[in-house]
């Protein structure tokens, strides 16, 4: 969980949850809380103290359940408000975002708290009182000046969750290997060197950050953490992986990230394996043993490493949706790697690409998978074929309108292209809509707007593809679309969008390719999170440099055969543009020479020639 920094976690107006501000409920000269919040803690067990400026805790905290009111205890049948049998012992107690340097020994009264969270003070370290807690499930202590976990926290045994991010510690003690209950523990953010080595006790550990610390190595019996599902390592000083990381079978996520690893572990027995993040690291290669045990990953991120080559072998990891290559050293691409049906999205930002044309890698995922299959022999086709698992394919529909049951059931994708439709037929929206469709190809076809019965798959679409067509405007239910990563609408008739497009905040790419606009549409300006944005092909007269410096995210802007007949030099502040196209357009500056060395020699010629 992401928290605020020291400069942000404080508002001006510091009252708690509860609605009291600091005056209101604690007395700071005689360092009591206003009998009020008292009242409510003893009704439901709950004492939020957030932000108040505490920089002790009142002593009438730790006596909470010890001083009830005399008038609370009077027996009454007229009045029975705030009567003893009315009260709960407190469960949880909330004293973060303060200015807390110590807890005192009266923590442990407090016998049947399930929560204690301190997160955002200033405290050096935690009373021995701590560990008399039993009953204690979460410990929130992140954010403070700890330079060590107690031993006596290994006295909690029904802890589930440690929360001791953003401190100074060095090590993990051994000790904290007997909360056998654990569930969660970061210790991210701090200074460890080492993690214990008996931490293999905590045999219910599902969730382990250990990221941004000074890890060089790992203890062998990470491997019998059996219960782990999501391990983040990133940003330590990893060399590799002990061989017993391959045992974590029930392992989902890997999180490796700017550390030093020459190569990924082999993770013999990591079947449910989906997702491993390796990039900023030093790998120089691939082999079978390394790929053949990762068929279930569905997202391989290797960017920003110094790969050299991409074996053949990459086709065993065949539930592969997304393979990120940004900023390696190769050069050529297995062919067989246009043949995996499910892979989605193959990044090759920053390689030395020779076999493949510039052109086509700029076009998308589709368009390589393509080329590279067009360039397979029918022998290589024909093997690739033999090595693909045999599936059943059924039939929804008839005649020309036919549609895989696989490719719906198990690709979740609809591909109605090329059909020469106006209409989409509510059966096959109906069984897209059973089978989770996330993809969606209505390409060549007679479509002059956007099906409305297209509504119902809104929820659950990644990537629409609506390329040739007879669009000459995109219908504002467009919104409800709000999970696409990829649209597609090259080929059209189109001349603006709609407003509601602005909404799809987590569009990555956008393809307006071949239309009639005469300006990148406003409202394109507004998407944050693209990085891909092609609109070559079309009538567009100027460059809007302050939009597209909103576009942080922007990697590739494709201008390509448009009517542009000045580029600002201020486009060359964009310096996150990793692919910028300008070619076939009226201008004279930048010439063809400065275009022909590149996007990051383009960029830096228009800033040269800004006017300061």
């Amino acid at each position: 969980m992401s928290r605020l920094g020291p400069a942000q976690r404080r508002p001006l107006n510091r009252g708690g949850r509860g609605g009291f501000s600091s005056a209101q409920g604690t007395d700071q000269s005689s360092g009591t809380v206003h009998p009020t919040i008292l009242k409510q803690a003893r009704k439901s067990g709950v004492l939020n103290l957030s932000q108040r400026g505490l920089s002790s805790v009142p002593e009438n905290v730790w006596t909470l359940q010890e001083d009830v009111p005399e008038e609370a205890k009077v027996v009454s049948m007229d009045n029975t408000e705030d009567k003893w049998w009315d009260t709960v012992e407190l469960n949880k107690l909330i004293l973060a975002s303060n200015m807390l340097t110590c807890l005192g020994e009266g923590l442990g009264k407090l016998s049947a708290l399930t929560v204690l969270d301190v997160h955002d003070n200033h405290l050096t370290s935690l009373p021995k009182a701590v560990g008399s807690l039993e009953n204690l499930q979460k410990l929130d202590i992140g954010h403070n000046k700890l330079t060590e976990l107690p031993p006596h926290i290994g006295f909690l045994a029904n802890l589930k969750t440690l929360q001791a991010e953003h401190n100074q510690l060095t090590e993990i003690c051994e000790d904290v290997c007997s909360a056998k209950q654990l569930e969660v523990m970061n210790v991210s953010n701090n200074k460890i060197k080492a993690l214990p080595r008996y931490i293999c006790l905590l045999s219910r550990l599902r969730n382990l950050n250990v990221s941004h610390n000074n890890l060089s190595h790992l203890p062998p019996d990470i491997g019998a953490l059996d219960a782990l599902r999501i391990f983040d390592g990133t940003h330590n000083q990893l060399i590799s992986l002990p061989d017993e990381f391959g045992n974590l079978r029930k392992l989902e996520q890997l999180h490796l990230r700017h550390n030093r690893l020459e190569f990924l572990p082999i993770l013999r027995h990591c079947e449910s394996l989906k997702e491993i993040l390796a990039g900023n690291n030093n790998i120089r290669g691939l082999t079978e043993e390394h790929l053949q045990h990762l068929r279930a990953v569905t997202c391989l991120d290797l960017r920003d490493n110094k790969l050299q080559k991409l074996p053949d072998e990459i086709t065993l990891l065949a539930g592969l949706e997304r393979l990120d290559l940004t900023n390696n050293d190769i050069s050529n691409l297995p062919l067989a790697l246009g043949t995996m049906t499910s892979l989605k999205a193959i990044i090759l930002d920053g390689n030395p690409m020779r076999s493949i044309r510039r052109d086509i890698i700029m076009r998308g995922t589709n368009e390589i998978k393509k080329y590279l299959v067009s360039r397979m022999s029918d022998d290589e086709m024909e093997k690739q074929c033999e090595k693909a698992q045999p599936s059943s394919v059924g039939r929804i529909g008839g005649g020309d309108d036919v549609v895989s049951s696989h490719d719906l059931y198990q690709l979740k994708a609809l591909d109605y292209s090329n059909k020469g439709v106006s209409v989409l037929p509510d059966e096959v929206v109906e069984a897209a809509l059973e089978a989770g469709v996330k993809t969606l190809n209505l390409s060549k076809n007679s479509l002059g707007d956007l099906p409305t019965n297209l509504s119902v798959l809104g929820p659950k679409l990644t990537e629409m593809n609506l390329a040739s067509n007879k669009l000459s405007q995109v219908h504002p239910n467009i919104a409800q679309f709000d999970k696409l990563l990829m649209l597609d609408l090259r080929n059209n008739q189109l001349s603006d969008l709609p407003s509601q497009l602005a909404f799809l905040t987590l569009l990555r790419e956008l393809v307006l390719s071949c239309n009639r606009l005469k300006q990148v549409p406003e409202v394109v300006y507004s998407l944050a999170n693209l990085e891909n944005l092609f609109v070559n092909d079309n009538q567009i007269c100027d460059v809007n440099v302050e939009g597209f410096i909103k576009l942080k995210k922007l990697a590739t802007l494709d201008l390509q055969n448009n009517d542009i007949a000045q580029v600002p030099p201020e486009l060359g502040n964009c310096t996150w543009i990793r692919s910028l196209s300008l070619s076939g357009n009226a201008f004279r500056n930048p010439r063809p020479a400065i275009l022909a060395k590149g996007t990051l020699a383009t960029l830096e010629y228009l800033r040269s020639r800004i006017v300061t």
